[in-house]
């Protein structure tokens, strides 16, 4: 797997998504044979409520584990639906994502939460890659393309990698004993745990931009 995209699907993990990715859209051309359309690099579904590392009852003791991330903008009774491009480099969206036949493959696989018709729903995301409708088991369901990279800013439609690399750092060594007996075996979230136990500082350098000393 890219480790932009590991990168990525750890981060939505770690804010409460369930996550799908590098998933392959495929098409029959005129001859009849398979072939892909484009690859969607990256899909999360956040349902609403708070996330626990373990059993979430008093006398557990358990604490709410989970990144409180304001850029992701969650609202109350709202699943959020992100599907997703993952860059190294500059944060966008590559046009096949917007195609009518590649949403449909993706949002099919989720079409049971919405109380409208697919079609509405990508609709809205080829114009304004954005979409709010009702849930099918109450409140709404906010569906959006999201575009991840290299940017200057963070927002409803692009998170910038920086961002992420610095809010699961805060995360981890704010929760570190939390994380201490974790093994973490996928790539990125395993190298940024490396970095904090071996005594390196992240900052913002500037805007869009991040360093290590």
């Amino acid at each position: 797997m890219d480790i932009a995209v590991n990168l990525v699907e750890n981060y939505l993990r770690l804010t409460g998504y369930m996550t799908l990715s590098e998933y392959e859209v495929q098409r029959r051309d005129k001859q009849g044979r398979f072939k892909t359309v484009t690859d969607i690099d990256i899909m999360g579904i956040r349902f609403p409520g708070d996330v626990y590392l373990g059993d979430p009852h008093k006398e557990a003791d358990c604490e709410l584990l989970v990144i409180d991330d304001p850029i992701l903008q969650l609202e109350p009774e709202t699943i959020d639906v992100i599907v997703g491009e993952v860059k190294q480099g500059r944060a966008e969206l590559n046009p096949g994502i917007k195609d009518h036949a590649v949403l449909h493959s993706m949002l099919r696989r989720v079409e049971w939460i919405y109380d409208r018709e697919v079609d509405e729903v990508i609709d809205a995301l080829q114009r304004k890659e954005a979409s709010v409708v009702p849930g099918r088991a109450g409140g709404k369901v906010r569906t959006r393309l999201v575009a991840f990279g290299r940017s200057r800013h963070s927002n409803l439609n692009t998170i910038s990698l920086g961002h992420i690399v610095t809010t699961m750092l805060d995360f981890f060594e704010e929760h570190e004993d939390a994380f201490r007996p974790v093994q973490f075996r996928e790539p990125a979230p395993a190298f940024l745990r490396l970095l904090l136990k071996s005594g390196f500082d992240v900052h913002k350098e500037r805007p869009g931009r991040s360093a290590i000393d």
